[in-house]
């Protein structure tokens, strides 16, 4: 492994693991690892190929994986580049960046932001945003602006929204999405999630909220990749909180908001961290390096996701050296590996910009560099007849060989298949013209088919996303009604009860009533045969009353 790779390996989990190391020994003495910060070295790859970090060289790869170094190199001593190419000289585009394939620090203004790595990048508008990031072994959650315009630095005052300010991370990925808003993807923090957490910032109103998803969401993690593909995230990989590393597939809808774990065929990448990843054609994914918790990779992976399937294309010529941490961005077919890199374009040029990165010290420089595209990709025809479809390339091409060739159409129509050699050539028209011509109105139907059957999918998604809204409306309304039901059943039910309580007490007073002209009936006998003994007997004989027999017979 390279020290370089080594040293950072030691230096994140000695991070994970005492977070306040670095404010103590910087106060003793500066890294024992002395690299040079001010260069991000770039490999140029052809997609599907990878170039190197460390070494200051680009390198092309062809379709099948052939890796062929470049005649032109760069050179950095002390910080300062000095070119061993041939100067070529334009007068359009920025004004730093005046030179092709040369890193140029260009005057920056404002107040920079603090040196960092692990960091979330990404361009919008000519603006490049920086969140988060890991700055002695401290987790970060500041939201810098750098206008490649004026290449001036700016912080973003975050409002108060309703996902309140960014929690602060390190290992996330940072994508530009709908036009005006940052997509901030899980990433290492202090406190983590069970689940992946998906942040969203709107550059309008300058406020962070959590993206609300359906589905079973993957565990939270960091180091993973995050790479858009038309309107689906694909997850991939990463370290969980546990310190577990990952090689899963994750899919999310971004215009249903579900997630999907993706079963895939072919034998997938062993479980990594902090690698690259790029999307071909809109079709494949292309992984790169990474890190376990003891050594670094420099294998290419390649996932099919029509077919879900894995393979690895064949790479010859220099490979580039093992890596982990780097960052890369797609420029046409060419493929670039750095540290915080992302990609702007200005009077139809596009400029790579790299910012930050640990190589022994935490950095905070900008560079910028301006591809040439020469000799990245040399045209010559092939001879041999082109297949049916494009899928049919897959099929005759030889086992060790996983991506698909592309094709290109002529200004006549004609189809040439694009191969990377070191040489320069001019590019050749096939002999089977008509057969091409065929071929290409084969391909051209079978595109529309797809694009119909794509826009049929969409359209029904977009129904049962309404259909969904209509129902989630109606639950609404009837959550409502049950309450205000709930609410009246309430009052009966406390209606019902006092009437009952009426209802006894009528009861208990007629039976009050009762027994009360009982005991009067009772009472009023009880005098009337008090008073007739007292009328009779021996009284009424001595008082000379007639017994009642006399009074019978008289």
């Amino acid at each position: 492994m390279a020290s370089t790779e080594a040293m950072r390996l030691f230096v994140k989990i000695l991070e994970e693991e005492d977070p306040g190391w670095y404010s103590r020994v910087s106060n003793f003495a500066e890294p024992v690892l002395d690299v040079e910060m001010n260069v991000s070295a770039v490999v140029l790859v052809s997609v599907p190929v990878v170039s190197c970090k460390h070494n200051p060289e680009v390198v092309a790869v062809s379709e099948n994986g052939n890796i062929f170094p470049e005649a032109k190199t760069i050179t950095t001593e002390n910080g300062n580049l000095s070119e061993t190419q041939d100067k070529d000289v334009v007068s359009e585009g920025l004004g730093v960046v005046s030179v092709y394939d040369q890193w140029v620090a260009p005057p920056i203004s404002g107040t920079r932001p603090k040196a960092r790595y692990e960091h979330g990048a990404a361009v919008i508008d000519d603006k490049m945003y920086i969140s988060g990031g890991n700055h002695n072994g401290r987790y970060l959650n500041d939201l810098q602006v750098l206008n490649l315009r004026t290449w001036t630095w700016s912080k973003v005052e975050v409002q108060a929204g309703t996902g309140g300010m960014a929690t602060p991370c390190a290992g996330h990925s940072l994508i530009p999405w709908d036009g005006n808003k940052l997509l901030s993807v899980a990433g290492h923090t202090k406190d983590p999630s069970e689940t992946l957490q998906v942040k969203v910032f709107d550059l309008q109103t300058c406020t962070w909220s959590t993206l609300k998803t359906y589905g079973k969401p993957p565990v939270s993690r960091g180091g993973h990749s995050a790479t858009l593909v038309g309107m689906t995230l694909v997850i991939f990989g990463g370290q969980d909180a546990k310190r577990s590393l990952l090689n899963d597939l994750h899919i999310l809808d971004l215009e249903s908001m579900t997630w999907d774990e993706m079963d895939t065929v072919g034998v997938p990448p062993s479980p990594r961290s902090d690698h690259a990843a790029a999307v071909h054609a809109d079709r494949y994914l292309l992984i790169f390096g990474g890190g376990s918790h003891a050594s670094c990779f420099n294998d290419l992976h390649v996932l099919d996701l029509q077919t879900m399937e894995w393979s690895r294309p064949t790479q010859q010529g220099e490979i580039p050296s093992p890596r982990a941490g780097h960052a890369g961005v797609t420029v046409g077919e060419n493929w670039f590996i750095g540290s915080s890199l992302v990609v702007s374009s200005y009077s139809g040029e596009d400029i790579l910009v790299s910012f930050g990165g640990y190589n022994g010290k935490y950095n905070n420089e900008v560079h910028v560099l301006k591809p040439s595209h020469k000799s990245t990709l040399q045209s010559k025809m092939m001879e041999t007849p082109v297949p049916d479809s494009v899928s049919a390339v897959q099929n005759v091409t030889n086992a060790t060989r996983d991506v698909e060739s592309e094709f290109e159409t002529g200004q006549e129509g004609k189809i040439r298949e694009i191969v990377v050699d070191n040489i320069d050539a001019e590019p050749k028209i096939t002999k089977a013209e008509e057969t091409n011509e065929s071929i290409l109105a084969a391909l051209k139907t079978e595109k529309e088919e797809l694009e119909s059957s794509l826009t049929k999918e969409k359209m029904q998604t977009l129904k049962l996303k309404q259909e969904l809204t209509e129902a989630e409306t109606r639950n609404t309304d009837l959550y409502k009604e049950l309450q205000s039901v709930r609410g009246q059943l309430a009052a009966e039910q406390s209606r019902c009860f006092k009437l009952e309580k009426l209802q006894t007490m009528e009861t208990l007073q007629k039976e009050l009533e009762i027994l009360q002209r009982q005991k009067a009936a009772s009472e009023q006998a009880a005098l009337n045969a008090k008073q007739r003994q007292s009328s009779g007997g021996v009284w009424g004989w001595l008082a000379g009353s007639p017994s009642s027999e006399k009074v019978g017979d008289a």
